[in-house]
């Protein structure tokens, strides 16, 4: 698509109704991308489908969970301390940046609203809403712990107060609330934050105002998103001067010394090199992820082709090095962050949830700029894997890491690495996180252009959306991800032009393997990259099937991965497996057990107890288990017990640690070269 044209006769704006009003990225006609994002209004999902069911559970239960826990929490009480005009007193409660929990809340409940939200979770919005416009100082800065307890530190601590990381869901909250005719309270609120941030920040170099950045990246995002929203150019230019003032030599870094760890590196922050300079994923792994997500905003609103480069480039040796078979980022407790190439242990593996949502929101950004089927393909991974995998069957515990192997003694002691999930963190960011992403995620799976419509993640559910020379409905049915079906019933069209209904083909499955039929009838697509496509007249009554082979793979580690060496993985469709504590016997521990990879792990839908209904299809595989750790630490391996075969069972990633607690991995060795995690 050439800068300037119109994705499918859709312009934005706010005069096409709520119908129209989009989603968390809604780029203007203006944006260099090839697609167009539909809104949370175009595409319905159905309660039946895998995606269907975890957002009404999120809707049911994740959403009000958080409600009650960023009241019990104390995040509200600091803002009603603030409100109060209360300066110091009484303590602020919990983490400096607790505001930006309330503030994911929001979001989420306004994109939830579409299909309506309980008293619980409405009487919670009107009140805080109010609560933010109290707590609001005059010339629009709103900070609880600021204004709570230090209000002469305003801006003057950018490298750990969160200020702008705060502001920046403050305003995703207002955008998400205004494009689902949520209540003007908050966007009023949002309108005077941004009005002071243009009065303070610099938006050119040399122009007398503070030039600084967020030691945590966010607020980038949010500012497009805000220009997006209302066509004021000013925040698009400031998130374009953040991006660019970002790890300038020149550009102080202040601390105040009551909040952060001196021992940080610039590299944590980002702030060590420009971003236009660099080529290499480093530093704390949600901040990395957020800011590629503001640089490709930045780049695509921009038209800055080199910008979006420099951000493709990261993206290259983040995934081609530095990732999770999970679609997981972080190898390190230590600074949460992003570790060397390769650098991939599994008992140590970081993974925030955090992290996992930043990964898909960056993907999403790239896939609408592109067009590159990569870029879902690592969407569809973290989200079945890492973000399925970090909240519990029922939706209120979560992980906030994500390992990938859990010892049998692992000690539960530290919050960051815990065996169970947890009903919420004192660093609460993942489950709001959570809440949002879940309550908005119809709008990341379909898109257009100027040649009709890209199915890019299989559901089931419904979308109604435009299309060159009309409108159409769709009925979509798949019982992704645990099979390979998706059917497509056009139940009404406007266009009596032709258009293409395009389907993405994971890379696991090769074109050959993919059956197409129009009716019953087989049909020969076209097919872009790893895209699938049908180009025609399609009229009310058309029904297109796609069949594609859910295979079961197993994968072993590239060489330099040593954290794995001699480990294999099992796969089916976009689900990694995993071998848990309760499906061995009580004489068997997990570091005993071996894969045998000389046969496929077989499917079956006789799923492990407990967790009938979550699980449709378990896997079967061949192994063998020896009955302890016999032998010297370090020996010539003389003493060490033969093992019987046995046959173990393994279960989605996902599922795990809904049983109970029990020890669990993802890479089991194959007993080929003696390697272990």
């Amino acid at each position: 698509m050439e800068r300037g044209s119109t994705p499918a006769s859709d312009p934005p704006g706010r005069s096409r109704g709520l119908g129209a009003a989009g989603g968390p990225v809604r780029p203007t006609s203006a944006a260099l991308g090839r697609l167009w994002p539909l809104g949370v209004h175009e595409v319905v999902l159905e309660q039946d489908g895998a995606l269907g069911e975890w957002q009404a559970r999120n809707s049911r239960h994740t959403l009000p969970h958080c409600v009650e826990q960023v009241v019990a929490s104390g995040a509200v009480h600091n803002m009603e301390h603030v409100a109060a005009g209360a300066v110091g007193g009484a303590p602020h409660e919990g983490m400096h940046f607790s505001d930006s929990d309330i503030y994911k809340t929001l979001e989420a409940a306004a994109w939830d609203s579409v299909r309506g939200v309980g008293p619980g979770v409405a009487g919670f919005v009107e009140e805080v809403t109010a609560l933010m416009g109290r707590a609001q100082r005059e010339d629009g800065y709103l900070n609880s712990w600021t204004q709570g307890q230090h209000p002469e530190l305003a801006w003057k601590d950018l490298r750990w107060g969160h200020e702008l990381y705060c502001a920046g869901h403050l305003v995703q909250a207002a955008v998400a609330s205004e494009r689902t005719g949520g209540d003007e309270g908050l966007s009023v609120v949002a309108a005077r934050l941004v009005r002071h941030l243009l009065r303070t920040f610099s938006v050119a170099d040399g122009d007398g105002r503070l030039a600084g950045v967020d030691g945590h990246p966010l607020v980038e995002t949010a500012l497009v998103e805000y220009y997006r929203l209302t066509g004021d150019e000013a925040p698009l230019a400031l998130a374009q001067h953040q991006v660019e003032l970002r790890g300038r030599q020149d550009v102080d870094l202040p601390t105040s010394g009551l909040l952060g760890d001196s021992r940080f590196p610039l590299s944590y922050f980002l702030h060590h090199t420009p971003v236009r300079k660099r080529s290499t994923a480093t530093g704390h792994a949600v901040r990395e992820l957020y800011l590629q997500a503001g640089v490709v905003d930045v780049a695509t609103e921009t038209g800055d082709a080199e910008l979006l480069g420099a951000s493709e480039a990261i993206w290259e040796d983040l995934f081609g090095t530095k990732t999770y078979i999970t679609g997981s980022h972080g190898s390190r407790h230590r600074d949460e962050s992003i570790g060397d190439a390769y650098e991939l242990p599994s008992d140590r593996a970081y993974a925030e949830t955090c992290a996992a949502i930043a990964s898909f929101q960056w993907n999403w950004r790239l896939l609408l700029a592109t067009g590159e089927a990569r870029y879902a393909e690592a969407m569809e991974r973290v989200l079945w894997n890492a973000i399925a995998g970090s909240s519990s069957r029922e939706g209120t515990d979560f992980f906030y890491s994500n390992t990938l192997h859990l010892r049998t003694d692992h000690d539960d002691a530290d919050e960051d690495s815990p065996r169970r999930r947890r009903p919420w963190y004192q660093c609460a960011c993942c489950p709001p996180n959570l809440a949002r992403l879940m309550a908005s995620i119809q709008a990341y799976l379909v898109t257009r252009d100027g040649t009709g419509l890209q199915v890019h993640m299989p559901f089931s559910g419904t979308v109604s959306t435009v299309v060159p020379g009309g409108a159409v409905d769709l009925a979509v049915r798949s019982g992704h991800p645990w099979d390979g079906e998706v059917g497509i019933e056009v139940r009404a069209c406007s266009s009596a032009r032709e258009w293409a209904l395009a389907l993405r083909v994971p890379e696991w499955v090769s074109a050959r393997e993919v059956r197409i039929a129009l009716d019953g009838r087989p049909l020969e697509a076209s097919w872009t990259g790893r895209y699938a496509t049908v180009t025609r007249r399609w009229e009310a009554g058309d029904r297109l099937q796609l069949s594609q082979p859910v295979a079961v793979r197993t994968v072993v580690p590239h060489r330099r991965i040593d954290a794995v060496r001699g480990c294999a993985a099992v796969q089916r469709g976009p689900l990694v497996y995993c071998l848990e504590g309760q499906d061995l016997d009580g004489a068997t521990a997990l570091e005993d057990v071996v894969l045998d990879t000389r046969a496929l792990p077989e499917p079956t839908a006789d799923v492990p107890a407990g967790l009938a209904g979550y699980v449709k299809v378990a896997l079967t595989a061949a192994g063998a288990r020896s009955e302890g750790a016999a032998g010297l630490l370090y020996g010539d391996g003389a003493a060490e017990q033969a093992a019987d075969a046995a046959r173990l069972t393994l279960v989605p990633y996902f599922a795990r640690g809904n049983r109970g607690t029990a020890p669990m991995r993802v890479w089991v060795p194959t007993g080929d070269s003696g390697g272990t995690t």
